[in-house]
């Protein structure tokens, strides 16, 4: 995985498209203000091999599981803990806000071979389609 804890390390993302919506997203939470990491949060990259299990410890948050029931994705009453999901055309955009002031973490989980199974096919079940 690779955490974007800074707008200047943007640049690390070998993915032009999303290199360009990290930094458009970077631009959108800062606006006029500098970037301070415990007021708005940071962004991951997932990269081929990455466990579920590492990006929640990473995240301290459920993703293929409701954080109330402990539902998990397949089940019947499961209802997923993110607060947004956006499919692009080359990966998902999935955003868990933690506080009233808007700290947030961005996950930013490209469409291609070696991405966990399991979190590309809840993202395709549940995100909404990005709207030009």
């Amino acid at each position: 995985m690779l955490i974007l804890n800074d707008p200047s390390l943007v640049g690390r993302i070998a993915d032009s498209d999303i290199r360009s919506l990290a930094q458009q997203r970077f631009s959108e939470i800062c606006g006029i203000e500098p970037y301070d990491y415990d007021t708005h949060g940071y962004m991951i990259v997932v990269e081929p091999g990455d466990s579920v299990e590492v990006l929640e410890q990473e995240v301290g948050w459920p993703i293929l599981r409701n954080f109330f029931d402990d539902t998990r994705y397949g089940e019947p009453d499961f209802s997923p803990s993110f607060e947004a999901l956006e499919e692009h055309a080359n990966c998902y955009e999935m955003v868990f806000i933690f506080n009233d002031e808007g700290f947030c973490v961005a996950l930013f989980i490209p469409k291609q071979p070696g991405i966990d199974g399991d979190l590309l096919a809840m993202c395709a079940e549940y995100a909404a389609i990005e709207q030009p």
